[in-house]
């Protein structure tokens, strides 16, 4: 008998069980709002412990900042290298490992032979680049061959790439549709699935999937659009009309006797702009891998599409969360963010979305996780896919979207009982793994609330309570002098995230002069602003609403725009 999966409802009805969720829902509300206290409470009653863990703190600051930004730095190597593959001919050669690893040994051994007739440095590094590249993959196509894996052919992968969207214009949708259309992957094997609201004004809802559908007529294998109704026990949110749409599209498979393992569902934000290689890359990636059931794939989250139109405090925010996904690509414990692709088969068999929870962003990563016993990963696609950042209509009005959209994305906390429930009594699943999931989650967003402030502020807070005795004291004479130093030390992350922000800025619209550059390094030094306000406060209102269980009604759609 097939075992039932299922996944814990966060609004269960059960006493016991609702028990456990509001205790695990208060955990980082209250270290949050202790830590925030107790800074004020320690620096009064124990100054000198407060100014020694003032110290301890700052060189664990320093330590993290080098850690995360030397694994940047090297997932900003490896998204560079990805740009540079032929991932479609990887694609199409790939079928055949035995054959393939003959052609690839003789263009290495063609290209060092051109080498050495190269006099210039420049090409000759580039030839170098080119061969050390083609021997990492010759070893992995002989690592196939070797291991004896079924390599599936790409020309049975069906691709759907589902859009939810609630209010959003077609002018924001358009340009996604249309990076799928000029991807070099078939668009015969693509199909678009456009999720509307039912909610959302009929006279717009229809003149956009028109004008959408009469755009595009043709040029994909076939473009199927959903109107999702709320239901009593769901919550408006994308969760719930991503879940709908997937189940209306498993009757078109069943009717055209597609196999649901042969079909990726990519799971994007109506916004979102791939890279023209991204399927490529995508399908190469998930029939090589004998696990492909077991993997989630996501790309680099960019927000590209109209970052020389917003304004300097979205820029940085925007532009760290893409940093911040650059790090956790390096991670084997990276979970799935915005859009991202998956097996339709094991979305399937997890019941897609839950239809009762805000954000949906990792949590479908969470049930393939709790679906296979922990033996469930991301694997990341080192390709970008470019997003809006937030605009509004008025410069008060986008910052404080951005704020809204912070505390939606700060609101994930709201995942942690829900996944504790889950995994906790699954005996599959080491003890050892379940306390690292807990900390990392716990401990990630315990420092996006606190650490700006302890940063900020802590360092002087003793010396405004420790009284005379303290003050007095050689510790709080160097105080300032130890913590300014250390902070200096730490400001080279940031000098790194600028230089990197430079380089993958995108193309300058022409109706912006080069004066604009001076705003985009000037900008950085807002950040003693920015991550209190924009940073830390929405992840504070979040983790306060879930602990006095003020839980947000429906999902907040950020407000799209073209300038």
């Amino acid at each position: 008998m097939t075992e039932v999966f299922t996944f814990p409802n966060p609004r269960t009805a059960d006493r016991r069980e609702h028990r456990v969720q509001r205790i695990l829902e208060m955990i980082p509300g209250i270290l949050t709002w202790t830590t925030l206290i107790g800074m004020f409470a320690f620096s009064f009653l124990l100054p000198v412990w407060v100014a020694v863990f003032i110290i301890l703190f700052d060189v664990y600051w320093i330590y993290r900042t080098v850690f995360i930004t030397t694994y940047s730095v090297a997932a900003y190597r490896k998204f560079q290298e990805g740009k540079s593959i032929d991932w479609w001919g990887r694609c199409q050669n790939i079928s055949e490992p035995e054959v393939y690893a003959v052609e690839l040994k003789n263009r290495v051994e063609s290209m060092q032979t051109a080498l050495k007739e190269e006099s210039f440095f420049s090409d000759k590094r580039k030839t170098r680049r080119e061969i050390k590249r083609l021997k990492t993959h010759l070893q992995e196509v002989e690592d196939i061959q070797k291991a004896g894996n079924e390599v599936w052919d790409w020309r049975t992968i069906v691709h759907v790439v589902m859009l939810p969207t609630a209010n959003e214009p077609a002018e924001v949708i358009e340009p996604a549709i249309q990076a799928v259309a000029d991807s070099n992957f078939p668009n015969s094997q693509t199909i678009i699935l456009l999720a509307t609201e039912e909610r959302e004004p009929e006279e717009q809802r229809l003149a956009k999937v028109n004008h959408l559908k009469s755009k595009f007529a043709g040029v994909f294998r076939d473009f199927i659009v959903t109107t999702h109704i709320v239901k009593d026990d769901e919550m408006k949110c994308k969760a719930s009309n991503a879940t709908f749409a997937c189940r209306q599209l498993m009757p078109y498979l069943d009717e055209r006797q597609i196999d649901y393992k042969r079909v990726l569902l990519s799971n994007f934000d109506c916004d979102s702009v791939c890279h023209p290689q991204y399927f490529a890359a995508l399908t190469y990636a998930f029939i090589i891998d004998p696990k492909r059931l077991q993997r989630a794939y996501q790309p680099l989250p960019m927000y590209h599409n109209n970052l020389w139109d917003t304004n300097a405090f979205v820029r940085v925010i925007v532009t760290s969360s893409s940093f911040w996904h650059m790090y956790q690509s390096t991670r084997k414990g990276m979970v799935t963010f915005s859009s991202h692709s998956e097996s339709f088969d094991t979305l399937a068999k997890v019941g897609f979305w839950p239809v009762n929870i805000i954000n949906e962003d990792s949590i479908i990563y969470w049930k393939g996780f709790s679906y296979f016993h922990g033996d469930y990963q991301v694997k990341p696609v080192y390709l970008p896919i470019s997003l809006d950042a937030v605009l509004a209509p008025t410069y008060w009005k986008t910052i404080k979207n951005q704020y809204k959209q912070k505390r939606r994305w700060a609101y994930g906390i709201e995942h942690l009982p829900t996944v504790m429930r889950a995994i906790i009594p699954d005996k599959k699943i080491k003890l050892s793994t379940k306390l690292n999931i807990a900390f990392e989650m716990i401990e990630g967003h315990h420092s996006w609330a606190t650490a700006p402030y302890m940063l900020a502020f802590l360092g002087w807070l003793p010396l405004f309570f420790g009284g005379q005795a303290f003050n007095t004291s050689v510790l709080a004479h160097n105080l300032p002098f130890i913590t300014r130093y250390l902070m200096t030390l730490a400001m080279f992350g940031m000098i790194v995230s600028m230089s990197l922000s430079f380089i993958l800025l995108p193309p300058r619209p022409a109706k912006y002069s080069k004066k604009r550059y001076i705003y985009m390094f000037l900008q950085w030094f807002l950040i003693p602003i920015i991550a209190p306000t924009l940073g830390a406060m929405p992840a504070i209102d979040s983790q306060t609403r879930l602990m006095l269980g003020k839980y947000f009604g429906e999902f907040w759609v950020t407000e799209k725009m073209k300038k």
